[in-house]
């Protein structure tokens, strides 16, 4: 079972990835530093370490599905 706490929601518009609200500054519409063959190869288990460009902070990529990626931080 993935730890919900853990997870976030992401979005891949026009082969960018995108989440509506970062979950730290709560900035709305943040395009992450990740592209979606990027995020394939996490699920083929490869971690990836994601800044996000509004506030900075960090979080390690461990899974991910079509819809959430999965972290090493709780996030909600």
């Amino acid at each position: 079972m993935i730890p919900f706490e853990r997870s976030w929601p992401y979005d891949v518009i026009a082969g960018d990835v995108y989440v509506q609200k970062c979950p730290f500054c709560e900035q709305e519409n943040v395009l992450l530093p990740m592209k979606p063959h990027e995020l394939q190869s996490v699920r083929e288990g490869k971690k990836k370490l994601l800044v996000f460009p509004c506030c900075h902070n960090k979080v390690t990529v461990l899974n991910s599905d079509s819809d959430y990626i999965l972290t090493d931080q709780v996030l909600r």
